[in-house]
């Protein structure tokens, strides 16, 4: 059945796979603007380690849901959903082609299928989490999930604080285990466009470590570790209890930065850290990407050929990328 909804793009990927470069080849080629669909490029100060569009790139295609918050601020799934909402709106008003990029499969979820309905965040039941967390230690917050919900508690790492936190928050506000909670039914207003889901990943996973390697060694040459250390500066994150339980300095490459220029790593140790945890992200990344059923998947090295013409079918009379 033809379906009368505007196009829009969501181009997937793991990190490092090249989604960055292509969204602006495509948004300059096709008139579109760039939806970012990553949950480190919310935060203002997270630039070199967060792949973050330079200036140019920006200036170049208009970029969207970059520098919302605060690096000391929190930022929901269910928020990103509704300022992402009113970015493609304002695209489509424009006539223009929106772009979703990204690598964060919780966005993408809560934008395109929305999520199970729970209780909002609780700034005061946050509070006090954290202030027990402080005194007994997240692994033993942990042990008081596994009590009230095993099942949330299986998928969760004894040192994830920030999902620890949430189950906690969402049990102690209503009684009800997040995990009960998570499979209601989700529900999610019907996007103004069609959506044509776009994975960008190299089939051979050695090329994708490589990249991922050599983007590191990139974003230290270029002062990620000054970039670092100028957020340890900054009187919020020095006066904040466990900056490292903040989802922002949580953020791949950052945690380890953060911990090295504290003195608990050496430069070669940090390096190895950094770049393992990148590498278990895209790994994580990747297994979420195969449960998109309706995702066309794309080695970009070696069929750029059949992406341009699934593109070019997709969108119709528009005009075809120039070796996109």
């Amino acid at each position: 059945m033809h379906d009368p909804r505007p196009p829009a793009i969501a181009l997937m990927g793991p990190t490092a796979s090249g989604k960055t470069a292509l969204a602006l080849e495509w948004a300059q080629a096709l008139d579109g603007e760039i939806v970012s669909v990553d949950s480190a490029l919310v935060y203002r100060g997270l630039d070199i380690g967060a792949a973050k569009p330079t200036a140019d790139e920006r200036a170049a295609a208009p970029h969207h849901l970059v520098d919302l918050r605060e690096p000391w601020q929190a930022y929901s799934a269910a928020e990103f959903a509704a300022d992402a909402r009113v970015a493609i709106d304002d695209i489509l008003a424009r006539g223009r082609l929106p772009i979703l990029a990204g690598g964060t499969g919780l966005y993408f979820r809560a934008l395109l299928q929305g999520l199970s309905p729970m209780p909002e965040a609780d700034a005061a039941v946050r509070a006090v989490i954290d202030a027990e967390a402080r005194e007994r230690g997240w692994p033993a917050l942990h042990a008081e999930l596994a009590g009230v919900d095993p099942a949330a508690a299986a998928r969760i790492h004894a040192t994830d604080a920030q999902r620890i936190q949430r189950a906690l928050e969402v049990f102690r506000l209503s009684g009800r285990p997040i995990s009960e909670w998570q499979r209601e039914p989700a529900t999610a207003p019907r996007l103004p466009c069609r959506v044509l889901k776009l994975v960008i990943a190299p089939a051979d996973r050695g090329v994708l470590h490589a990249r991922i390697e050599a983007r590191f060694d990139a974003m230290l040459a270029a002062g990620f570790l000054d970039e670092v250390r100028a957020l340890r500066e900054l009187s919020q994150l020095r006066a904040h209890p466990a900056p490292l339980d903040l989802p922002a300095i949580r953020a791949v490459g950052y945690r380890q930065a953060w911990e090295h220029l504290g003195g608990v790593t050496s430069p070669g140790e940090f390096r190895d850290r950094a770049i393992h945890a990148t590498r278990q992200l895209a790994k994580r990344q990747l297994t979420w990407l195969r449960g998109e059923l309706d995702a066309r998947w794309f080695d970009p090295a070696s069929e750029q050929g059949r992406l341009d013409a699934a593109l070019a079918l997709f969108l119709g009379a528009r005009e075809e990328p120039s070796g996109a």
